[in-house]
C-alpha cells in the first residue's frame, strides 16, 4: 500500500494527531504517527525489547492494537473536520497473521477502501522492518459505522 491521498486541512490533521496522542497503549509502545493523508495513515513503532513474547516475536496484542489504531485513524481522515459529533464503531474486523513479527520496527499502514456516508471499509497491513527489509506480518479489513455521539 502506498499513500495516495491528498493532504488534509490542518485542523483535521491536528484532530487526528491529538486523537492518536490520547491512545495510552500506543504511547506505551512508543508508536509515532508518521503520515496522515485523506484515506491513509501510517504509524511506526520501534521494536519492543523484552516484551515477554515467545520465540522473539512481538505479541499478537501489539499487532491488534496497531491494526485497530491505524484503521480507525485512516477512517477519520475521510470525515469532515466538523464531524466531531461523529463516532466510528467497529462493525466487523478480519485479521490474518501472516508471519512472525520480528525485527527492528513495525510499520502499520491503513487505507480506506470505501469511504461511505454510513459504512467505511478500511484495510491495514503491519510490516516488520528487519535489516532494512520489509516483511508483511499481518493484514486486516475492517468496517466501521458512523453514528452521532450522544
Amino acid at each position: 500500500m502506498t499513500p495516495e491521498g491528498e493532504h488534509l486541512a490542518l485542523r483535521q490533521e491536528e484532530a487526528i494527531q491529538d486523537s492518536f496522542a490520547r491512545q495510552a497503549f500506543m504511547n506505551h509502545l512508543g508508536a509515532r504517527l508518521m503520515t496522515v493523508r485523506r484515506g491513509w495513515c501510517e504509524v511506526i513503532t520501534a521494536r519492543i525489547i523484552g516484551d515477554g513474547s515467545d520465540y522473539g516475536t512481538v505479541k499478537i496484542s501489539v499487532l491488534l492494537a496497531e491494526l485497530r489504531s491505524i484503521v480507525n485513524d485512516a477512517a477519520f481522515t475521510t470525515k469532515s473536520s466538523e464531524a466531531s459529533d461523529t463516532a466510528l464503531i467497529t462493525v466487523e474486523s478480519k485479521i490474518n497473521f501472516i508471519a512472525p513479527a520480528r525485527g527492528d520496527a513495525l510499520v502499520a499502514q491503513g487505507q480506506i477502501v470505501h469511504p461511505g456516508k454510513t459504512l467505511t471499509v478500511c484495510r491495514a497491513n503491519v510490516l516488520c522492518l528487519e535489516n532494512g527489509k520489509e516483511k508483511l506480518c499481518a493484514t486486516s479489513v475492517s468496517i466501521f459505522i458512523s453514528i452521532k455521539k450522544e
